[in-house]
């Protein structure tokens, strides 16, 4: 019996080595496969760019897997597809640099990774890729081709108005909004900014600079790296072109500064001088602002000594049926060249040393303060999300990593004790939160810039929205004034009413200089890009007296917990009567 159970065990013995043997050689065979593919796909040379080419280093970096767990509310994507990127439905898809496990979601290790796999798998000899034929002029449309021009952020080579479309940008697209705001030039650059004026330098660059792609249209050429690629844009017939854009905005009568007009940089002395002929002629030479006294016409910027502040009653000026003018009173007039003296962003030169959050409940205007925060600054601002909207629209930090640390502040709703302590600093933003829940659910039945239809508003949806959110509004508020550790509370009803002083206090608690003549410039563009225009399709408060009385009792609960943490409560006008 002993002999066969040892013949047994021997057995044993050997198919466990020969199992092992086995797995061995299965793993190596694997792994040099891996190698071998991997040094196909990846040649030492120049490859042949893909459709990611003309994205942004931190665009292609943070594009993949960027959303995660802490993502609130936002879309869910596919981490294996590029966020905002269109997927081409055409040729085969590029194959992927390197294998799964180079692909870490850090991009500070995502280089030095890549850089050691090519550096052991890479085959000096190997023939690099063929690269495809540069992008050229777009060929028809409105505009004629001049030439590629340089273009810097200070220094703008075209100082109207200013456009950004970061996945569907074409030359026609660009052509058009030009056109459309009577200017007569267009240019493109990066693939994706639309830049208009009137007035280009003599000299021009070699074309070969301007090698970007449309992000819109393959093939043509859309400017380079501080490169525009420059048409001249034919009007529109008079029947087609957009009302809003001929129409000359009136300002008001203002008092003229103290030195009068000599501190306004260009003028016209016309018999019979109109405002529309005023306002053309300060559009043709790039200024924002057309001042009209009498025959004389002048074209201006808002300055501090003509901030356009204090108006007057009209009939100084001249207006009405008994109105006498006063020689030391003008008519201003909005024109519609764009004022760029704000326009140039970019991202922080080194890491911030301190990690500041932009934090509001969904709703509050948290887009449109950041459109003021980075013209004040001209730094970018990031997000704890990834809305692809606001990307393609010009808001570059969206797809910078929320913790790079290279924005000037992160947007957030977040709230919590954990996700609140890990900023430093942080501005929070209250507004009245009937105003808030009736913006957050517009967007979140129609997007940034449309409205719920009104089978949203009468359906069960809406009073479950506000019993959930009116509870979260409050909750925010309280855990921000509990948890972080240094706070400028800001009321988006102030921002309204008092831009340029509250946004200075902003950009002081930044730790941000800024010129006076830059805070004007943005109280000139104040808007942005993303307002709800045309007439509300529903009751502008939907509340049913239940509704009312659940949001007060949220409201007497922030207010005395603002008081409590030494602030001046909440402003009037949100406080139940």
């Amino acid at each position: 019996m002993a002999k066969p159970s040892f013949r047994l065990q021997k057995l044993l013995r050997r198919t466990r080595f020969l199992l092992f043997f086995l797995s061995a050689a299965y793993l190596m065979t694997g792994s040099l496969l891996l190698l071998q593919r991997a040094r196909v796909a990846l040649p030492p040379g120049p490859r042949a760019p893909g459709p990611l080419q003309a994205l942004p280093v931190a665009a292609v970096a943070l594009g993949v897997g960027l959303l995660d767990s802490r993502a609130l509310r936002a879309p869910r994507v596919s981490p294996d597809l590029p966020l905002s990127v269109d997927v081409p439905r055409g040729p085969p898809a590029q194959a992927r640099p390197g294998p799964r496990w180079l692909r870490t979601r850090n991009p500070e290790l995502r280089q030095p990774r890549r850089g050691w796999f090519h550096h052991f798998v890479g085959d000096p000899q190997g023939p690099p890729a063929l690269r495809p034929e540069a992008p050229g002029p777009a060929i028809g449309g409105r505009g004629t081709y001049v030439g590629c021009f340089s273009d810097s952020g200070r220094d703008r080579t075209l100082k109207g108005a200013v456009f950004f479309d970061l996945r569907k940008m074409t030359v026609s697209h660009c052509q058009d909004a030009c056109a459309e705001r009577s200017y007569v030039y267009a240019g493109l650059e990066a693939g994706a900014e639309c830049y208009c004026g009137n007035r280009l330098p003599v000299t021009s660059v070699g074309p070969e600079a301007c090698n970007h792609e449309c992000k819109g249209e393959k093939g043509s050429a859309c400017g380079g790296v501080g490169r525009l690629s420059v048409y001249r844009v034919q009007e529109l017939q008079p029947g087609s072109r957009k009302r809003e854009w001929r129409t000359v905005t009136y300002r008001g009568c203002f008092r003229l500064p103290e030195n009068g007009t000599h501190t306004f940089p260009d003028s016209l002395l016309q018999p019979n001088a109109t405002a529309e002929a005023c306002s053309g002629f300060c559009s043709q030479k790039e200024f924002p602002l057309a001042v009209l006294r009498g025959q004389e016409c002048y074209c201006a910027y808002p300055t501090p000594q003509f901030s356009l502040r204090d108006a007057v009653d009209s009939s100084l000026c001249g207006r009405g049926p008994e109105a006498l003018r006063q020689a030391e009173y003008c008519e201003v007039y909005q024109t519609p060249v764009q004022d760029t003296r704000c326009t140039d962003r970019r991202f922080l030169p080194t890491k911030s040393k301190v990690f500041v959050a932009l934090s509001s409940f969904p709703g509050a205007g948290n887009t449109w303060v950041r459109h003021l925060i980075e013209h004040a600054t001209g730094f970018y601002t990031g997000s704890y999300y990834f809305d692809g909207t606001l990307y393609n629209k010009g808001f570059k930090g969206e797809k910078d990593h929320w913790r790079s640390q290279r924005t000037i502040c992160v947007k957030t709703h977040e709230s919590g004790r954990r996700e609140i302590e890990m900023f430093d600093s942080a501005i929070l933003l209250i507004r009245n939160p009937y105003r808030s829940l009736v913006a957050e659910f517009n967007r979140k039945c129609a997007g940034h810039l449309g409205y719920a239809a009104d089978r949203n508003w009468k359906s069960k949806e809406w009073p479950d929205f506000v019993n959930s959110y009116a509870a979260w509004w409050s909750s925010h508020v309280l855990d921000w004034l509990r948890y972080g550790k240094r706070l400028l509370v800001v009321h988006y009803e102030d921002l309204r009413r008092s831009l340029v002083p509250t946004l200075r206090d902003m950009v002081a608690f930044l730790n941000v200089s800024v010129s006076e003549e830059r805070l004007l410039c943005v109280e000139n563009n104040k808007e942005g890009s993303f307002w709800r225009r045309g007439r509300r399709p529903h009751d502008p408060e939907p509340f049913t007296p239940e509704m009312r009385a659940l949001i007060d009792g949220y409201i007497r609960t922030v207010d005395r917990a603002l008081r409590e943490h030494g602030g001046a409560g909440l402003p009037g006008e949100y406080v139940p009567r």
